[in-house]
């Protein structure tokens, strides 16, 4: 955001820029000039002199080029109001890329709570099975088998605790923290949140993108600029360019090393003029490229606004989709939990009720992850 920002000052600076070459500039100055021999007269005679003469004082200039300076701040207008755009543009992005960030750590951190309780349901689970294991009524292979539950959701564990860590520093770098330090989310529980109203027309969708993206409206400019710029390469050389200089100052000199004959001196000149050939009139190449880049500007545009459409498109499915799957999702943690509960309550441990058991924690941990990682998509 900060670099847009300054981008946008620069577009601004830019402007300002082009609108100063409206304005004259002036241009303190002392000179001293000295001659010795031979010079020629205004009429062609060739005399003999010395001479010297100097000058104090400071002209006011002017050197316009009409034209270009018209279009050249026009363009530099569009392009400015672009950078504001493309800032705000960048604004939007890094607040949803801060609040995917957040819900990424929240979906991450939830994880972790899901894994912990694998952990301590196989843990449990495997010292009933070792104890009935001691007491001689269960396989000793059925030991194993929990084991081995425990120690495959202790990896899924401590997987949930790196993706946990890599969250927070993710999200650290997009809020500009330390990445050192780790985040922790304010709700542990997740729940859906709904952002805009599920039943709304695709439509409706689709034109209120295009009406609030600042990436069309900085396009536009853009296509805005590219146009005065191409009108600056064929309008422009027909307006001539202004050459103007006021001298206010003194002359003094004269003869050998004379010094004195100091008095007041002002010179004054004014010119209209015209370019032609290269960088002027007549120059096609200069207007085939401008109308080139704008021709580029606009299918970009054009392109953006397609992008823009497919998003929401896109959006739109995904949404409709997500909020299925979550129904679906929340079922099947339901049926698991129910599983685990019917499993646990057997109070059986027999080959086929070990592997039962196991089962049922592993469906209930892939329902509770499953859960998790399709709410965070659907927020």
């Amino acid at each position: 955001m900060q670099i847009a920002r300054a981008q946008a000052k620069e577009a601004r600076a830019q402007h300002d820029q082009a609108r100063m070459q409206f304005f004259p500039w002036i241009a303190p100055a002392v000179g001293y000039r000295r001659h010795e021999g031979n010079i020629q007269d205004v009429v062609g005679n060739v005399l003999e002199t010395d001479k010297q003469s100097y000058t104090a004082g400071a002209a006011l200039n002017a050197q316009l080029d009409l034209g270009g300076a018209i279009y050249q701040s026009l363009a530099a207008k569009q392009l400015a109001r672009a950078a504001d755009e493309s800032a705000e543009a960048r604004r939007q992005e890094s607040v949803f890329n801060a609040a995917a960030g957040y819900f990424e750590l929240s979906r991450a951190t939830a994880s972790v709570g899901a894994a912990q309780e694998a952990v301590r349901i196989a843990e449990d689970y495997a010292g009933q099975v070792a104890r009935a294991v001691e007491a001689g009524i269960v396989f000793k292979g059925d030991a194993y088998r929990a084991q081995v539950q425990a120690e495959n959701n202790r990896i899924l564990l401590r997987q949930a605790q790196e993706q946990q860590r890599v969250a927070s520093a993710r999200l650290a770098q997009t809020l500009r923290l330390p990445a050192v330090i780790e985040l922790t989310p304010n709700e542990v529980e997740l729940a859906p949140v709904t952002l805009i109203a599920t039943n709304a027309a695709l439509d409706s969708l689709v034109a209120r993108a295009l009406a609030t993206r600042p990436e069309l409206r900085q396009a536009n400019y853009l296509n805005a600029a590219a146009r005065a710029e191409r009108k600056g390469t064929t309008l422009g050389p027909l307006i001539p360019t202004l050459n103007a200089q006021a001298y206010f100052g003194g002359l003094g000199g004269g003869l050998d090393n004379e010094t004195g004959n100091f008095d007041n001196s002002q010179d004054y000149f004014v010119g209209l003029s015209w370019r032609i050939g290269p960088g002027g009139l007549f120059d096609r190449s200069l207007t085939r490229a401008a109308t080139a880049r704008a021709q580029v500007v606009e299918l970009q545009g054009e392109q953006a606004q397609q992008d823009i459409e497919r998003q929401v498109v896109e959006a739109h499915t995904r949404v409709h989709s997500l909020a299925d799957q979550l129904t679906m999702a929340q079922r099947a943690l339901t049926a698991a939990e129910q599983l685990l509960k019917l499993s646990r309550e057997r109070k059986e441990f027999g080959t086929a009720a070990v592997l039962e058991t196991i089962q049922a924690e592993q469906e209930l941990t892939r329902a509770r992850l499953e859960y998790f990682k399709i709410g965070r998509a659907h927020v």
